[in-house]
């Protein structure tokens, strides 16, 4: 396909866009855009933090100002100028294509079955600071993360599965024993 093809074949196909929300607004962004019947994720965790001399468990984005969402690239042309003054959110773009960066489903259905997990004992990596190139491709099969697929590798003597999204984040499992592991 020729680069204009691409283009137009993406404004048709549903696709998840790595997007940035401004000024901590990851949350109002998808509730408008899961208004729109638009699916939409964002990786949450518990925090403890200190109110009014009281210990509070709260549930917080893990990184601000993301948001991925699930729409055709013209769903989400027209939302935006639609919304565009409420909905606080653009394209987050490959340094390389120029074009907005895409997840491809399989990959986006396991980091949501690990990133989504909340009460599991996941680990939020930075993708460019640890080396994922020398794990294997694996699958798991069995157990909270069922059909995950990823990188298998160490992490603090703990045997994990590292889920990818190239350049924005990455999500290591809880603990796994290798007997629910399977090799792809």
């Amino acid at each position: 396909l020729n680069k204009t093809t691409k283009m137009e074949a993406d404004k048709e196909t549903e696709v998840w866009y790595a997007m940035r929300a401004t000024y901590r607004r990851e949350l109002d962004a998808m509730h408008l855009l899961e208004k729109e019947n638009l699916g939409c994720f964002i990786p949450m965790q518990y925090k403890i933090s200190i109110r009014k001399g009281k210990k509070v468990r709260a549930l917080v984005p893990v990184v601000h100002n993301l948001v991925f969402v699930r729409s055709t690239r013209k769903q989400l042309e027209e939302i935006k100028e639609a919304k565009g003054a409420i909905l606080p959110i653009r394209y987050i773009m490959d340094c390389e294509t120029q074009q907005p960066i895409t997840i491809p489903d399989v990959q986006m259905r396991s980091f949501i079955a690990v990133a989504g997990n909340c009460d599991q004992q996941v680990v939020y990596l930075d993708p460019t600071t640890i080396n994922l190139k020398r794990g294997q491709r694996v699958r798991i099969t069995g157990g909270v993360f069922e059909g995950v697929e990823g990188e298998f590798v160490r992490i603090k003597d703990d045997r994990r599965v590292v889920v990818v999204i190239q350049g924005l984040m990455a999500v290591a499992t809880a603990f796994i024993h290798p007997s629910l592991i399977e090799q792809i």
